[in-house]
């Protein structure tokens, strides 16, 4: 986390640990109020790669499972980054600065994936550098979010994943009530202040992730799973007609042969001990053998925990899911529809 970003955070009672917000002091109201109302928080639990050189265009259209042609200055996107086997090692959101692409992961993943991706540059004009201290990003979310944005930026992203640079900071929209704001740290800390909204610890936005159906891959998940079985096809994450990339043959198999046999879903669990990224899930179908795995897991404002997970289509259509522990899966409807 940005140093003086750190300390204007700290001003404002935040309890920071291992370089992310936890909370303001209520982290059960702060959920709460992230379910109901607007709330602004704090995203240092992401990182960010930056990618510069000349090259930076193909070198990026070589690796990733989306066109990066597409992004430009008014243009994000997500992709994925997988192995041979087409088992994603990290989803990005990617976005412009310039003529770099800056690759947006969880924090923990960002020097791992600096290097793997650097293993690819060989004699590319291409560098690849850790850049998650170089700007402060902020969440903002509600059904008000973008009437209190305009009175302070003069111009609001329309679509979703649509940017736009204003005088005080660069504006993704991520849906219709959430927004994602990169600005220096004095720019943070003017905006935080002059936004009056209430701020809410770090997890509220994972929480958030969760109920949109997007995925995070974390170190527990890496390899495990195939873009399409994370939805990254629903979310617009997987272009099938740009050229190959590590993983392509599988991904496109999957696609054209309709072969694919696991889903993400989004569920609820009520139980105390927090589910964990990456613990496998049964069913009675399965005689025993795990039938799915959770991706991410978020408290939820009712209590209990909201996950998403990777289940066998047809384990969670046709019987019941649960944890090794017993505690059953409540599923819910994704805010997206699947092919």
């Amino acid at each position: 986390m940005n140093q003086d970003w750190q300390n204007f955070l700290t001003q404002q009672h935040a309890h920071i640990h291992d370089g992310v917000v936890q909370n303001f002091g209520d982290a059960t109201a702060e959920l709460a109020a992230t379910a109901h109302s607007t709330v602004m928080c704090d995203l240092s639990q992401l990182g960010t790669l930056r990618v510069t050189g000349e090259e930076a265009q193909g070198f990026l259209q070589n690796l990733l499972s989306n066109d990066i042609r597409l992004v430009d200055a008014a243009h994000a996107q997500l992709s994925s980054f997988n192995t041979a086997k087409g088992r994603m090692l990290a989803v990005f959101t990617i976005w412009r600065d310039g003529e770099d692409y800056l690759l947006q992961l969880p924090a923990s993943l960002v020097e791992a994936m600096r290097k793997k991706l650097s293993m690819y540059v060989l004699r590319a004009k291409v560098k690849i550098s850790d850049a998650s201290n170089e700007y402060v990003a902020i969440g903002l979310c509600g059904s008000d979010a973008e009437q209190i944005l305009r009175k302070v930026c003069d111009a609001i992203p329309q679509e979703n994943l649509a940017c736009v640079t204003t005088a005080n900071a660069s504006i993704m929209r991520i849906n219709a009530t959430r927004f994602q704001l990169h600005m220096t740290a004095q720019q943070a800390a003017q905006l935080w202040t002059t936004l009056g909204v209430q701020a809410v610890g770090s997890p509220c936005w994972d929480w958030l992730n969760i109920r949109s159906g997007l995925p995070v891959v974390v170190s527990a998940t890496q390899e495990a799973f195939v873009p399409q079985m994370a939805n990254l096809d629903a979310l617009g994450g997987i272009n099938f007609k740009k050229g190959c990339y590590p993983g392509q043959e599988i991904v496109a198999r999957m696609h054209y042969l309709g072969k694919l046999k696991r889903r993400m879903y989004l569920a609820h669990l009520n139980c105390d001990d927090a589910p964990q990224a990456g613990e496998e899930l049964f069913s009675d179908d399965m005689d025993g053998q795990a039938s799915g795995m959770i991706a991410n897991v978020a408290a939820a404002p009712s209590g209990g925990y909201d996950i998403l997970a990777v289940i066998q289509t047809a384990s969670a259509e046709g019987y019941t899911v649960r944890t090794a522990t017993g505690a059953q899966l409540n599923l819910l409807p994704l805010p997206y529809a699947l092919a």
